[in-house]
């Protein structure tokens, strides 16, 4: 699918793996919706890629409905959803003091990643079957999900983090053939370690970098957000990839800790 002229709406696209796919996405002709929370991030990124901030609350259907409208009203037509807001929490089922987990985090999370995703992808989705097809296919538009290899190989603590990924990663299939009729391909990315700011600066962090490295099979690195932006823009480029759970993780394989 061709992105120049076309517009996109990136939840959670304030920062980390959403600011790159929101720059990336804008480099090659797309007018973005960053759909975040972080106010102060999104107005800038926005200003700097000729975007528009849509202050945004996944799990909310009325703020999700208006980031829609806003991409709508772009005048560009609405083709791209990449669904990238999420949360963590780390926990295990029952803790080493006997606790069991907490009901409300792990609701939360859940409300976040998983029905947040579905969100975006249920509202988006209806507005981008009122536009018309872009080929002789039908095409009308692609979705990109973010999962995590956590919700294939989750390690201790991360029950709620696993759950809602591994949710996302069965949405694929079931959405894919759903929005079939309308001309929507639905993909999904489950990264590994990527190379955040959320590890910090400095000696410490390094040496936790490292040990995150380890299992990682090659290259021997943490991945980057240019190059998870760069797939997300491959599989809305390449008509033929649908329905499909693409691990981005160097081969890594998660240890149970």
């Amino acid at each position: 699918m061709e992105l120049t002229g076309t517009a996109a709406i990136v939840s959670g696209g304030a920062s980390g793996l959403g600011a790159a796919t929101a720059r990336e996405l804008a480099a090659h002709g797309v007018t973005v919706v960053i759909a975040d929370l972080n106010r102060e991030a999104g107005e800038a990124l926005a200003a700097e890629i000729g975007g528009v901030f849509a202050a945004t609350d996944v799990s909310d259907e009325a703020q999700v409905q208006a980031a829609v409208d806003a991409a709508v009203a772009t005048g560009a037509p609405l083709r791209i959803l990449v669904n990238s807001a999420g949360i963590g929490w780390a926990s295990r089922t029952v803790n080493r003091d006997g606790s069991p987990h907490d009901l409300a985090s792990y609701r939360r999370v859940i409300e976040i990643n998983l029905i947040g995703t579905f969100n975006l992808l249920r509202l988006g989705a209806a507005a981008i079957a009122a536009t018309d097809p872009v080929d002789s296919d039908g095409t009308r538009g692609a979705v990109v999900n973010t999962a995590s290899v956590a919700g294939i190989e989750g390690q201790v603590g991360q029950i709620a983090y696993s759950s809602s990924k591994g949710g996302i990663i069965g949405m694929t299939v079931p959405a894919a053939r759903d929005l079939a009729a309308i001309g929507v391909r639905v993909n999904t990315i489950a990264p590994g370690i990527i190379d955040t700011p959320i590890y910090g600066e400095g000696e410490d962090a390094e040496a936790f970098k490292a040990k995150l490295i380890a299992p990682v099979a090659f290259p021997k690195r943490l991945g980057r957000a240019e190059e998870f932006a760069h797939l997300v823009r491959a599989l809305i480029e390449n008509d033929y990839v649908n329905a499909e759970t693409i691990r981005f993780d160097g081969g890594i394989r998660f240890q149970p800790k």
